[in-house]
């Protein structure tokens, strides 16, 4: 079977209490890894302790938002789709922000893991946006 973007959106769009427990569970991976890891190995990575410090902040905050979603939400999936999209979008962009920041003191090994993480979390965003325009537009039918 050949998954692609539009297999996964459409299958989101059936199941979009789905989204944010996937959400979610990046979100608390996300945090566990920089609470947990990256910063009793900060050498390893360069990144500064109080920089991964808020980031793991932030993580957990998406995660009690996407959690919260899965667990409240009935239906009107649409405005919390768009707002965690969104939020997730501002992540990456404080990510990039940050490693153009701390370049010059960050090890290969820390740049490769927020590359990947933005990579992963700009495919999640997609994802998200469009299944948020999905529903809205099954809805207004």
């Amino acid at each position: 079977m050949k998954i692609t973007i539009k297999s996964t959106a459409d299958y989101f769009s059936r199941n979009p209490g789905t989204l944010f427990l996937l959400d979610g569970f990046g979100a608390a991976l996300t945090t566990f890894s920089l609470f947990f890891v990256l910063r009793h190995y900060y050498d390893y990575f360069g990144m500064p302790v109080n920089i991964l410090t808020y980031l793991s902040v932030i993580g957990f905050i998406y995660c009690a938002y996407s959690t919260s979603c899965y667990l409240l939400l009935k239906d009107c999936w649409t405005p919390y789709l768009r707002t965690i999209g969104i939020a997730n979008f501002l992540y990456c962009i404080l990510t990039m922000t940050l490693l153009y920041t701390y370049y010059n003191g960050l090890t290969r090994i820390g740049l490769t893991y927020f590359l990947a993480e933005i990579l992963i979390i700009v495919l999640l965003v997609y994802i998200e946006l469009r299944v948020a325009n999905m529903l809205r537009a099954k809805n207004a039918d």
